[in-house]
């Protein structure tokens, strides 16, 4: 690599979804809940200070909403226009998509999830190591362009990208958290690659976002978990 590369990865904020316990998937209809448009406005806040060259996007409506208020924010002679990228689209959980995660969670198949998920691929949907494939060739591709780029993603995308980059053993990702709204760093470096943030969530301070977005962290966090409830 021949030039210094920084990659910011933006989970999108609380979905609707994320309240009901469902597995969105794919389902381009879920947007954000209102805790989840708090979030997006304090993640503008803190993207303010950022030089982006580029920003990548999810196809997904939840994504797309996350990173909206910073968009408009940007005014018009300083605005990057977000380009829409598959490599970074939520995993395709065929079968299980749309249903309660406390449900699914008392499949025979969710141990294999949690314990080999390289080895699991979903009725009628995506494998793990699929999407790991084309979510880590997204990130080569942006890392040889050099500069600075946001993506906006989801929870097991971006799992996966930074166990990935931490030499991590493939099954290993699910012990990594990633909350809704958070956000995590990878440098490229012509001679190194390092993973200074994971799952920052210290712009998240508004005192309503404190009030609604404490508690106890759920255990069913397939698909990212909806972070601490």
């Amino acid at each position: 690599m021949a030039r210094s590369t920084t990659i910011y990865l933006l989970r999108h904020a609380q979905s609707t979804a994320n309240t009901k316990g469902i597995l969105a998937g794919r389902d381009n209809e879920i947007g954000l809940s209102e805790l989840g448009k708090q979030q997006a406005e304090l993640v503008a806040t803190f993207l303010a200070g950022k030089k982006l060259d580029r920003i990548l996007t999810s196809p997904l409506k939840r994504c797309r909403e996350t990173i909206a208020p910073f968009i408009t924010s940007m005014g018009t002679a300083k605005r990057i226009k977000p380009s829409s990228s598959r490599a970074f689209i939520e995993m395709d959980y065929g079968q299980w998509s749309g249903k309660k995660l406390a449900l699914l969670s008392k499949k025979s198949a969710w141990s294999s999830i949690q314990r080999s998920p390289s080895r699991f691929r979903f009725p009628e949907g995506e494998s793990f190591e699929e999407m790991r494939a084309r979510a880590i060739a997204g990130i080569e591709e942006l890392a040889e362009q050099g500069g600075t780029s946001l993506i906006v993603s989801h929870g097991d995308v971006i799992k996966v990208i930074i166990a990935h980059y931490l030499a991590m053993a493939p099954d290993a990702f699910q012990r990594l958290t990633i909350d809704p709204a958070s956000i995590s760093r990878i440098d490229f470096h012509p001679d190194a690659i390092r993973v200074p943030v994971i799952n920052d969530r210290s712009h998240l301070t508004s005192p309503s976002i404190q009030k609604d977005d404490r508690g106890r962290r759920s255990a069913l966090d397939l698909g990212g978990g909806a972070g601490p409830q």
